[in-house]
């Protein structure tokens, strides 16, 4: 089960993402979003927030 995952290889450039090569699949491998790239920190929370709402 996939939750997050923040990417920056080039595989998506035609979905023209504002922040190509940086996106975020998030909760399926499907579903790719624009994202900057994280500092851990920003990582860090949004697992304590994807754990807490489990």
């Amino acid at each position: 089960m996939l939750i997050f995952r923040y990417d920056n290889t080039g595989h998506h450039k035609k979905l023209n993402l504002p922040t190509y090569p940086h996106h975020k699949h998030d909760g399926d491998q499907n579903n790719v979003i624009a994202s900057p790239a994280p500092d851990l920190v920003t990582v860090l929370n949004e697992i304590e927030r994807s754990i807490r709402l489990s």
